[in-house]
């Protein structure tokens, strides 16, 4: 079996060259403030600027750094097996309606691709969910029976073009695949060709409401506008209670060679654990994205167990000539499956959200951006009751707010009263974990230079106690998903304030 590489780099960003930006160091004022420098941002602020829009879109941290610099990268509408759930919990009318909301997003990428000449590897794929159980099956069946009442192209098949015994298939035809990247970096330059602003490594910490809004940076610089679009994967701003009604998940990817040719399609399997399968375009090769390993975030076994659980699954699928990449995602996913995407609450009109979109960033970011634009610009969009972040349906939303708001206690209990032995002095160089201080809980990291790194692993969002993730090298909340650095700086949200350092001396 290939060895697995040391760093953690997303294919992506190793092979593009991306633009820097400056910091946001002077107050502004603009029609409409983007946080968020990820799909959902960018293609907001693309359409608002080529409408003659003032625009400032401000990042955090680096562009194209987040969730979606750690895709797959599969542009579709089969996300998952959800078509039979919508029609049980909507009705088939709003079933179809996220079918067409998907597919007009797909259909946006491909006329932009084609109307700016971006090459970004986009390719029209065939996108299957297989089963190679027979406990999966009826399920499968359940799910072409929602394609053919929404009227869905599609096929049910008993074998699928990798060499997996498949038992059954469902095809969603005509979906894509792209490079994310180079896509978005073309719509970055058109940004700001047509005036937009653009901040990097200027975190939002609040937002004024007045006359006019005002969005307070880290830094204590404002930025005057009429509307904000928060795009920030999690909303730095939670006026609507959004880290209870929503859960986060890891999940994990390798990008392999192999010998083989690859037979075409993108994949994932019905049955747990997850497998998700497509290829990509890599300097004349091509590259096998193998995903998968699902989990909920500071929940998993020890993390690197499931970079080697996709090793040995790619291993029996193909013959692995190199493991090239290995990185990790996060996703966010709300109580009904259906991303919210509007209004934050129904008292703030000019504070939208875009978030929650599972696994499915890619069309779900762009229909967000697509509709945030709109709702902006005042336009009729037929998307927007679907995706209010104001609706409730009591099925699933009920139970599923319970089930997880009750993981939250059980983990926020669980980490208060968990026996810590171990010292900062006993870690092994590149070594990170759970560590006792004085007596009280804390985390510590060594690096291979030898230097501790040592937090106290309470979460500044509501006081859960942190997990070491080992195959990322963060600290990660099992409550709401945030997550730091060794050093407590905030990599996701909901928290926004980084972790008390504490000072170790081992004399």
């Amino acid at each position: 079996m290939s060895s697995l590489p040391s760093a953690v780099e997303p294919y992506w960003r190793d092979s593009v060259p991306l633009p820097s930006f400056s910091t946001l160091d002077e107050d502004i004022s603009v029609d409409v403030a983007v946080i968020g420098g990820g799909i959902s941002g960018i293609t907001t602020a693309y359409l608002l600027a080529t409408q003659g829009v003032r625009v400032a879109l401000v990042e955090a941290d680096r562009l194209l750094n987040g969730t979606t610099g750690h895709t797959t990268a599969k542009i579709t509408a089969q996300h998952d097996l959800i078509y039979d759930e919508l029609i049980s919990h909507f009705g088939a009318e709003k079933a179809r309606l996220y079918y067409d909301a998907c597919m007009d997003a797909l259909r946006f990428i491909r006329l932009t691709v084609e109307s700016r000449e971006i090459d970004c590897d986009f390719g029209e794929q065939d996108a299957y969910v297989y089963t190679t159980s027979s406990s999966s099956l009826p399920k499968l069946v359940k799910e072409w029976e929602a394609y053919e009442r929404l009227g869905i192209e599609g096929a049910f098949v008993d074998s699928i073009p990798l060499p997996l015994p498949a038992t059954a298939a469902v095809v969603m035809k005509k979906q894509a695949q792209f490079h994310p990247l180079t896509y978005l970096l073309k719509l970055v330059e058109v940004i700001v060709n047509a005036g937009g602003a653009i901040y990097e490594h200027t975190p939002a910490a609040d937002i004024e409401q007045g006359k006019r809004l005002a969005v307070i940076t880290r830094n204590k610089r404002r930025i005057a506008c009429d509307h904000v679009a928060i795009c920030s994967h999690f909303p730095f701003y939670d006026g609507g209670f959004y880290f209870s009604r929503m859960y986060a998940e890891r999940s994990y990817v390798l990008g392999v060679t192999v010998a083989e040719p690859y037979p075409g399609g993108m994949y994932l399997s019905a049955d747990d654990p997850k497998r998700s399968i497509r290829s990509a375009a890599a300097n004349g090769e091509t590259l096998i994205l193998i995903g998968g390993e699902n989990h909920k975030t500071g929940q998993g076994v020890p993390t690197m167990h499931h970079y080697e659980a996709l090793s040995s699954f790619a291993s029996q699928l193909f013959t692995v000539k190199d493991i090239r990449y290995r990185w990790s995602a996060q996703d966010l996913t709300t109580l009904d499956k259906v991303p919210y995407i509007g209004p934050m609450t129904a008292d703030t009109p000019t504070i939208y959200v875009a978030t929650g979109y599972r696994k499915w960033g890619m069309a779900n970011g762009t229909a967000a951006g697509q509709l945030l634009s709109d709702l902006i610009l005042g336009r009729e969009n037929r998307y927007r009751d679907l995706y209010s972040p104001s609706r409730f349906y009591a099925d699933p939303s009920v139970k599923q707010f319970f089930t997880t708001n009750l993981d939250v206690a059980k983990h926020l209990l669980a980490g208060k009263m968990e026996p810590v032995s171990r010292r900062p002095q006993d870690l092994a160089r590149g070594e990170g974990a759970v560590v006792a201080v004085n007596g009280k809980r804390a985390g510590a990291y060594k690096d291979e230079a030898g230097m501790l790194h040592v937090v106290d692993t309470t979460c500044t969002h509501m006081g859960c106690e942190l997990e070491w993730n080992g195959g990322d090298r963060t600290w990660d909340c099992p409550c709401h998903g945030s997550r730091f650095s060794v050093d407590g700086a905030v990599i996701e949200g909901p928290a926004t304030r980084p972790l008390r350092r504490i000072e170790w001396d081992a004399t």
